[in-house]
């Protein structure tokens, strides 16, 4: 006889190494997963090194058969996403299961625990918030994620809408093939910017780090403001961010365009790193930090990715947005494949009733590659 499945809150040291570790248990026979790096996993969940829960606070679950884990999730409640989307909407995250009974208990758990504080809808995935992984992978399950991306069993979104959710925002990834010019509108774009006085292009300056991450997450959080499900960035967020990206800045990848000498766009490009590290299996002890900092010396990857770019606000709507933003596209294309060795680029996640990176997709010959989706859920 099978045993029934027991959903307890995570509780003690060793239950939260299970709940980390769970994910190699799950994902361990697809050969498309990316194991990440368990001590960035750990940080991520440590209310006393993650700025996130200085306005939030999230419950950890697993789910057991016997003495076995089947399965996790998180539930969380952000007081960012109650002032700046909804009143009554709480998230749950890092979903994990070895079938439909353990995904349905373990979202049923997170929904009593979100009804408990208040809430009356619940969204998800978020692990733990829009700035980290987000979505559900329903499309592209044959290939694997890029640096910072979730990859998940093709069968839980069957088990996500047969628990009563639906899907409300799509969020996809764009790839396509840097060896390849961009068309000739691009290059006219680059010369006319290159023409214009009153731009500037420049890489950023690493010994400067600080100053330049303020600058890139302030002109963020301007061109986002208005996106689904936007929540700003904290400046100790930001801060722990910048952290985080430090070692793999690469100052002729991240680039800034200025107007009138004030800071205006910026396009973030980073190496896929999943390609470094998968021979790791998530650890960095006791050999892998010498591995990576060797490897990073002079990455050499197949794929970029762009995680982040944007445009201050004032200037979407205007001609001078695409003089923005094709040359820093056109910049960052040729060092990827000049400096880094890479033959594909993938830009996402983005929204999909974003017009505007929808257009950019189009000119620069870009297909769908991966489609992440959120579900939504009255409680």
């Amino acid at each position: 006889m099978i045993p029934p499945v027991v959903v307890r809150e995570v509780a003690t040291a060793a239950e939260r190494r299970a709940f980390v570790d769970l994910a190699w248990a799950a994902n361990r026979g697809d050969p498309h997963w990316a194991p990440p790096l368990k001590s960035e996993v750990r940080g991520l969940l440590d209310a006393r090194k993650n700025p996130w829960f200085e306005h939030a606070e999230a419950a950890l679950f697993l789910a057991w058969r016997g003495k076995q884990p089947v399965g996790r999730i998180s539930a969380q409640v952000d007081r960012l996403v109650l002032e700046h989307v909804a009143p009554d909407l709480g998230h749950w995250g890092f979903l994990e299961a070895a079938d439909p009974d353990a995904a349905h208990a373990l979202l049923a758990a997170a929904e009593n625990w979100l009804r408990a504080r208040g809430m009356r809808r619940a969204q998800g995935p978020f692990s733990f918030s829009y700035w980290d992984e987000a979505g559900l992978l329903v499309q592209g399950h044959d290939h694997p994620p890029t640096v910072m991306m979730g990859h998940n069993s093709p069968a839980y979104a069957a088990y996500v809408e047969s628990a009563g959710y639906e899907g409300v925002k799509d969020l996809r990834t764009y790839d396509l093939d840097i060896t390849i010019p961009l068309r000739p509108i691009v290059h006219k774009l680059v010369e006319l910017s290159e023409r214009n006085p009153r731009i500037r292009f420049r890489q950023v300056d690493k010994s400067r780090f600080d100053e330049e991450a303020a600058i890139i997450m302030g002109i963020l959080n301007d061109a986002w403001a208005r996106n689904w499900g936007f929540v700003p960035m904290t400046p100790a967020e930001i801060a722990y961010v910048g952290r985080k990206l430090k070692p793999i800045v690469f100052e002729d990848l991240i680039r800034i365009a200025e107007y009138d000498g004030e800071p205006a766009a910026f396009m973030i490009t980073v190496p896929d790193l999943n390609e470094l590290t998968r021979d790791m299996d998530g650890k960095l002890l006791p050999f892998g930090w010498a591995k990576l900092l060797w490897r990073l010396r002079r990455p050499q990857v197949r794929a970029v990715r762009v995680p982040l770019m944007g445009v201050l606000r004032k200037y979407q709507q205007s001609r001078l947005a695409s003089q923005l933003t094709f040359p820093l596209i056109e910049f960052n294309r040729r060092a990827s494949v000049e400096r880094y060795g890479a033959t594909r680029g993938e830009i996402g996640w983005v929204l999909d009733d974003n017009e505007g990176m929808k257009s950019v997709a189009q000119v620069t010959d870009s297909r769908v590659n991966k489609v992440y989706r959120i579900y939504e859920r009255a409680l």
